[in-house]
């Protein structure tokens, strides 16, 4: 996705984005990768069979990967460059072959110290709605 351009004025405090789907399908050669750069080699996310071992129906994703798709997600709207503040909770595991969807939401649109605010809900889900990370950013936004 490319980097759109949201102006300050535009956003109302309480509206939410379209839903913006960021992985039409997760797939476990995605976390081989990620593993692969992040060096994190758990085989919860990567070994079928330690998966299955551990009582688990397959390995799953990276809380992080999908902390980076949502990060994403923020400067593709926003901009590179332009959060002030990113942070996440993980809440349930991504499994193979589900989507991951960003959620946005304005909470609160503000000027401090000569910069246009705007904290953020932000959110990815699943395809079937369920909440995987629940996040919460601020964004600088152009007048």
């Amino acid at each position: 996705m490319t980097e759109q351009k949201i102006r300050f004025a535009d956003l109302v405090e309480g509206e939410t984005a379209p839903p913006i789907t960021m992985v039409k399908e997760v797939g476990r050669m995605d976390w081989v990768a990620y593993a692969g750069a992040s060096g994190d080699f758990n085989p919860m996310h990567t070994d079928e069979s330690a998966a299955k071992k551990a009582g688990l129906p397959s390995p799953f994703g990276h809380g992080m990967f999908t902390a980076g798709v949502l990060a994403t997600s923020l400067t593709d709207r926003f901009g590179i460059g332009r959060l002030r503040r990113y942070k996440v909770r993980f809440v349930r595991q991504v499994w193979p072959g589900e989507a991951m969807i960003a959620v946005q939401k304005v909470v609160k649109k503000y000027v401090k110290d000569g910069e246009n605010l705007v904290d953020l809900e932000c959110n990815i889900v699943n395809q079937k709605g369920e909440l995987t990370v629940s996040g919460e950013a601020t964004a600088a936004v152009e007048a």
